[in-house]
């Protein structure tokens, strides 16, 4: 009774998303069970991540572990989401329809625009309903309240970027961040097309011999800057 009267009341003092500012987004398996267990796992989060995330937001890092992940994202302002085609409304990756029209076009009809928060809920449900008929397993996936933290300036953002991508360094994952395939840093440094927001995320750190360097010098996690916005 006691733990369920908590969890209601965090739900209720999360803060909705705010337009035009920056999240570090984390969850993990609920009793930190693996939410995933081969490649296929991982390749379907992030493409349902581009279906629903990709409309409201910008994505700077991020990083998939076995039982969690990390996300740095800006959410869009509102006036650069589109509307949903009504047509398209009840599809399962209804996501991907959303298109920028800011005003309705003869000929089609459209709802209300995507609510960011709201969309991070259908995403992580979708990838859950999908996980657990693939792997023949029940319940819930995750647990019940993703942890956000707001990102106040430049200084957290780009230790924050740093911290993600080595994220499996610390864990013991691999040795060097370059051998760990399920992070952004190959596409930063990439010059492959990408849907992370690589040109702003390289000008954070004047250029890409400097993003280079800083990421490969000891953890900044003791910083005072991200101290607070660390989740694990």
């Amino acid at each position: 009774m006691e733990s369920s009267r908590i969890e209601r009341r965090n739900l209720i003092m999360k803060s909705p998303l705010e337009y035009d500012k920056c999240y570090h987004i984390y969850n993990r398996g609920n009793n930190y069970e693996n939410i995933f267990i081969d490649e296929k796992d991982y390749q379907h989060f992030l493409k349902l991540f581009d279906i629903y995330i990709g409309s409201v937001a910008d994505t700077y890092a991020w990083c998939l572990m076995k039982n969690h992940f990390h996300i740095l994202v800006r959410i869009k302002e509102e006036n650069e989401i589109g509307y949903l085609n009504s047509v398209n409304a009840n599809s399962e990756d209804a996501g991907i329809k959303w298109e920028t029209h800011f005003v309705e076009t003869p000929g089609r009809e459209f709802v209300k625009k995507p609510n960011p928060t709201q969309q991070f809920k259908h995403f992580f449900n979708s990838y859950s309903r999908w996980f657990n008929l693939r792997h023949n397993r029940r319940g819930s996936l995750f647990e019940k309240n993703y942890e956000r933290k707001l990102v106040s300036n430049q200084k957290q953002l780009t230790n924050l970027v740093i911290y993600i991508h080595n994220n499996s360094v610390k864990h013991g994952f691999v040795g060097h961040i370059t051998e760990y395939p399920w992070s952004s840093y190959h596409a930063a440094i990439s010059k492959e097309p990408t849907k992370i927001k690589r040109k702003e995320l390289i000008s954070y750190f004047d250029n890409i011999e400097n993003f280079k360097f800083l990421h490969n010098r000891p953890s900044e996690e003791d910083d005072s800057s991200i101290c607070d916005l660390i989740l694990e």
